[in-house]
């Protein structure tokens, strides 16, 4: 049976009393990551998502429309953590239909943003998360699977951490296939494929169990999401890094 990453559990008395932890989620499309920093730094934390198109089942608790790294760059500095999670389709996804390569071929084109959001977070000098997929600019501090959590679906993401650093958690094996077609052979498995549609591919229902998010069905959306478990673990690992000094102050 797998057995779940561990999710560092830092008591939610650590972060301020006086105000609401303040958290921006970039490029935050329904809010997964956002989900999961909600578990993460508990109920004194104030989420504000950003990002280029309208997202009306976002889950935060405010929402801008607009530019990301404008957005930091007028604002960054205002936030306790910020994490972003630039569109893979410009940052070398792996090739599952959304590759640079064939994305440049047939004339489709996505701006590559990791770079200039790196140089946002940094002039901002708060701590940061940026993630992407493997082939991206991200720094490969810390990789992620679903099933370090349990969860049906694989998703491998990288993340870079600025300002802080944490180990990286154990991977453990996979336990099979992805379900679904590839080359011609129906395989079986305990993993759900949560892009694309067809071939044996995930459905709604299907991609909201296996990534653990229901405040949505939009089934693009779904597939963009990151599951909330990631950036749980995530924002715990970072509080981890707080807990000695803010125990001292006390």
């Amino acid at each position: 049976m797998t057995q779940p990453t561990d999710i560092r559990r830092v008591p939610t008395v650590l972060l301020a009393p006086t105000r609401p932890f303040r958290v921006l989620d970039g490029c935050c499309c329904i809010g997964g990551a956002t989900a999961g920093l909600r578990r993460a730094f508990g109920p004194n934390v104030h989420i504000t998502g950003v990002d280029i198109e309208p997202q009306p089942d976002y889950c935060g608790d405010a929402f801008h429309q607009g530019d990301v790294i404008d957005f930091i760059h007028a604002h960054g500095h205002r936030f306790d953590f910020i994490h972003v999670s630039p569109p893979c389709q410009g940052e070398g996804a792996p090739a599952k239909g959304t590759n640079r390569a064939r994305n440049e071929r047939i004339g489709r084109t996505y701006p590559r943003l990791i770079r200039p959001v790196r140089a946002a977070l940094e002039a901002t000098g708060r701590p940061y998360s940026i993630e992407n997929v493997p082939g991206s600019d991200v720094r490969k501090d810390v990789r992620l699977c679903g099933e370090q959590f349990g969860l049906a679906v694989l998703m491998h993401r990288y993340f870079e951490l600025g300002g802080w650093t944490t180990a990286q958690p154990a991977h453990p094996k996979h336990r099979g296939y992805v379900r679904g077609w590839r080359h011609g052979e129906y395989h079986e498995g305990p993993y759900v494929a949560a892009y694309g549609k067809g071939g044996g591919k995930a459905t709604v229902d299907e991609i909201r169990a296996a990534k653990g998010i229901d405040w949505s069905t939009h089934h693009f959306r779904l597939r963009e999401a990151l599951p909330p478990a990631y950036m749980e673990w995530i924002g715990r690992a970072y509080l981890a890094t707080l807990a000695p000094a803010l125990e001292v102050a006390a």
